[in-house]
């Protein structure tokens, strides 16, 4: 078996050449997946960077920890509490303290303004450790010190709390001086980085950033590390020493950073965008290689039955058939592994200058160890047999009258076992979506199933398709149109195999962006439902709105204002799942002015500081029911269900008071209009006040559309041009082989009398006529996968909404319609030679 497929292969070559193709493509992109996914697993442990020349740095409590009868969960406060006063005391004792803070800053004035500074106490310059490399230190209320180059000494600056002047410029350095303070340095040397380092910082007197972000909650105490632990071992209740503290030493100091998760969180969105797309390539893998290899034995029935009226045995012709995806399968994993060990590294150069991934991050080498290659090796050589094996069974049952057969037109266009198959598929695709919207209809929001499910209807409704041919394809007109549609018909299979492929691509190309474009437009929806406010009034620097800020726009006459800060609340689910949960802090009585929310039981007045507003998603979620629950700051309380929300897009959180907001700034301001009073005056009027960002309801509504990030788009990229790569070589393939085999039936169209032009144009219609079917089957499956997404809307009480990604359907069929028509033409104009004598 192994010389007589190996002989195969080397005569007909070309019918196999498609298959290779895709599989090495394939084995290629799972190699680099593979090297990528080994390369995020984990992120490498950072330095400190602050606090790299900190003793020792305390840090208020920011774990939540609760004791469960299966063991201690922990969970991240929303905010870190403050040192305990107590705490401070005891530590002055045992030497210098100095209080960190961090707020953002949004200055301008000079030509490149980083848009993410961060101001910090000068105090705390040193123990980065930063050194003046020019100017001094800043002393009065307006003077600044920057880090980086994209200020100079003397630049002016305009923040929201006053101009600032910039008084010296800092640097990092890669040892830290001792005995000295910040502001007896004035120059670094060689020692100096002066470039922007690992953040832009602004750095102000100590006074003047105690009165821009009061609350500190961690500081640096300059004492022997085992004397603060017994300090705040003396001060705290808790047996361990460290409940309400922790204390920061050595490399653990990168705590003390702004989001020291950071690398860990960008790591785990490339391992989802990495996973599906290998998914998606091995999926599409193995649909376009059991394609092509079911057409290609449909085109060697004559010589299956040549074979068998030779001797061979049905067992025989299958192995035939599985030894020849074995070589293939064997030679195109290999060719795949190098293709793929060359092109990780570019990979990885894209998602670093994207900024998806940190500046370290790098695909390939010896820490990637081997164990990618060998996953899509034996993938691509699983592939291969998997896409062979039906093919290989149907090969086997090709009777020996098949070596008579002239016939061009196929009998029966499914047999029995692709029939079953296919309707199997589908009747579970259907079972599958009846009963999730039936059970947990917000599940089909979530990206791992809007992004899987169609890909079970793609397969039931690709098995199918040759029955759809006939009743798909119209009557055309002209001569090449009748032509080219009894070609269709008659060769139902060539057709459903070109149209297969087109299929799939179209069908993802409407199935997942639209999905992502269905959930946006219903979240837009509920916030124009939800949104009552004629405006809303956000920060314009940082998260939250200065307390004087606030103050002002109450001060509007002819206002409601209704104030409310984000936070979160920690609940126990059956007793051993720690839940984080989103909510929102607002005066009920004014909240119900400004907002129409979404309640389906309770009344959102009954509201007060021993009460919480939940969504029908929580465990408990019944009007007078009492939760135990962990404000954003730990603080731990019981609660009574006052009211209950529907659960909607997911965005519908929970409500407290104020007063359990737990240590939140107010971030949003709801303003209405009063009966009687100027609209356009008291947009006005709003607008004078320092530090904010005033937008009407409309345009409140038209920012909070959810837009695709990054990550999501260049996901969405890579599995779209994934599927249209190996959509244009199954239509290359296909036609190819179709072109061979159909010679001379050209050839007879030319003594016929038929022109070069009309032969031309008849191969380019039925290209097209298998592309518009393909099309046609691709949109009625995305139609069915947003159908069902918009009823799962419905049923979470969500505006149900249908948003077709037309620019992307419209590039796809265009892509596969020119790919189709260019190779039509290519693989027929050899046929036009003028014919022997």
């Amino acid at each position: 078996m192994l010389s007589v497929a190996w002989h195969t292969l080397r005569a007909r070559w070309a019918a196999f050449a498609g298959s290779f193709v895709a599989l090495a493509l394939g084995v290629a992109l799972l190699t680099v997946m593979g090297q990528a996914l080994a390369a995020s697993l984990n992120a490498p442990v950072r330095a400190p960077e602050r606090f790299a020349a900190a003793p020792v740095v305390v840090r208020g409590q920011d774990t939540l920890r609760v004791a469960t009868s299966t063991g201690e969960r922990t969970k991240e406060l929303a905010r870190p509490r403050p040192v305990p006063a107590g705490t401070v005391a005891a530590l002055r004792a045992l030497g210098p303290v100095t209080e960190d803070r961090s707020f953002p800053v949004r200055a301008y004035g000079a030509p490149t303004v980083p848009d993410d500074l961060v101001g910090h106490p000068w105090s705390t310059a040193r123990f980065a450790p930063y050194r003046l490399t020019a100017g001094r230190a800043p002393a009065a209320a307006d003077e600044v010190v920057t880090s980086g180059n994209w200020a100079t000494v003397g630049t002016r600056l305009h923040t929201a709390d006053g101009p600032l002047r910039v008084v010296g410029t800092v640097g990092t350095v890669s040892e830290p001086a001792t005995g000295t303070g910040p502001g007896t340095s004035t120059g670094l040397g060689p020692q100096a980085a002066a470039g922007p380092g690992f953040e832009h910082a602004v750095f102000y007197p100590d006074a003047q950033a105690a009165r821009l972000a009061p609350e500190s909650t961690q500081l640096v105490v300059e004492a022997d590390a085992a004397a603060v632990r017994a300090a705040v071992k003396d001060q705290s209740d808790d047996e361990d020493g460290d409940g309400d503290v922790r204390i920061l030493t050595g490399d653990a100091r990168r705590l003390a950073d702004a989001d020291p998760g950071r690398d860990a969180e960008a790591l785990t969105a490339l391992n989802a965008l990495f996973g599906t797309a290998g998914g998606v390539t091995a999926f599409v893998s193995v649909f376009v290689v059991a394609s092509t290899f079911a057409f290609a034995v449909d085109r060697r029935r004559r010589e299956f039955g040549l074979l068998r009226t030779a001797g061979a045995t049905p067992g025989q012709i299958r192995r035939t058939v599985l030894t020849e995806a074995l070589l293939i399968g064997t030679f195109a994993s290999a060719t795949g592994c190098v293709l793929g060990a060359y092109g990780a590294p570019h990979l990885a150069e894209l998602v670093v200058d994207g900024g998806l991934a940190p500046k370290w991050y790098a695909i390939g080498g010896p820490s990637a160890g081997v164990w990618p290659y060998h996953l899509a090796f034996w993938t691509g050589l699983l592939v291969a047999l998997c896409g062979a094996l039906a093919a290989s069974w149907r090969a086997g049952r090709t009777a020996p009258a098949q070596a008579l057969r002239e016939a061009s037109v196929d009998g029966r266009a499914l047999t029995r076992g692709r029939r079953a198959c296919g309707t199997a598929l589908l009747l579970t695709a259907v079972a599958t979506l009846t009963y999730t919207l039936a059970t947990d209809p917000g599940e089909l929001l979530h990206r791992k199933s809007y992004i899987s499910r169609p890909l079970l209807l793609i397969t039931a409704v690709a098995l199918l398709s040759p029955l759809t041919v006939r009743r798909l394809v119209p009557r055309l007109p002209g001569a090449v149109g009748l032509l080219a549609r009894a070609g269709a018909v008659a060769g139902v299979r060539r057709t459903a195999a070109v149209a297969a492929p087109v299929l799939a691509t179209v069908a993802l190309a409407g199935s997942l962006p639209g999905a992502t474009a269905t959930i946006g437009a219903a979240r837009a929806a509920e916030v124009r439902q939800q949104t009552v406010a004629d405006f809303v009034v956000t920060p314009q620097d940082g998260t939250t709105l200065r307390a004087g800020a606030l103050e002002k726009l109450r001060q509007v006459p002819g206002t409601v204002v209704s104030a409310s800060s984000a936070t979160t609340v920690f609940t126990l689910e059956d007793g051993v799942a720690l839940v984080k949960s989103e909510a929102r802090a607002a005066d009920p009585a004014l909240l119900a002015t400004t907002v129409r929310l979404p309640v389906t039981a309770g009344r959102l007045t009954d509201l007060d500081d021993g009460s919480i507003v939940v969504t029908e998603e929580w465990a408990r979620h019944r009007v007078g029911q009492r939760v135990r629950a962990w404000l954003g700051d730990g603080t731990p309380k019981t609660l009574r269900i006052a009211a209950v929300l529907s659960i909607g897009t997911g965005d519908n959180g929970a409500y407290v008071t104020p007063a359990n907001a737990g240590g939140g700034g107010v971030d949003r301001v709801d303003v209405r209009v009063r009966a009687g009073a100027d609209p356009t005056a008291v947009g006005a009027r709003l607008r004078t006040v320092d530090g904010v960002r005033v937008m009407s309801r409309t345009q409140w509504v038209r920012a909070a559309h959810p837009q695709t990030n990054s990550t999501t788009r260049l996901g969405m990229l890579l599995v779209l041009g994934i599927a249209l790569l190996y959509t244009g070589i199954s239509v290359a393939n296909t036609l190819a082989m179709a072109a061979a085999e159909r010679r001379a039936d050209l050839t007879a169209l030319r003594r016929t009398g038929a022109t070069s032009g009309q032969i031309l144009r008849l191969a380019a219609t039925e290209a097209l006529v298998a592309v518009a079917v393909g099309t046609l089957l691709g949109l009625v499956v995305t139609a069915v996968n947003l159908t069902g997404l918009s009823a799962a809307l419905h049923l979470l009480s969500a505006p149900p909404t249908i948003a077709l990604p037309w620019q992307a359907l419209t590039c796809t069929t265009a892509a596969c319609a020119l790919l189709a028509t260019v190779t039509a033409l290519t693989s027929t104009t050899p046929a036009l030679r003028p014919p022997r004598p």
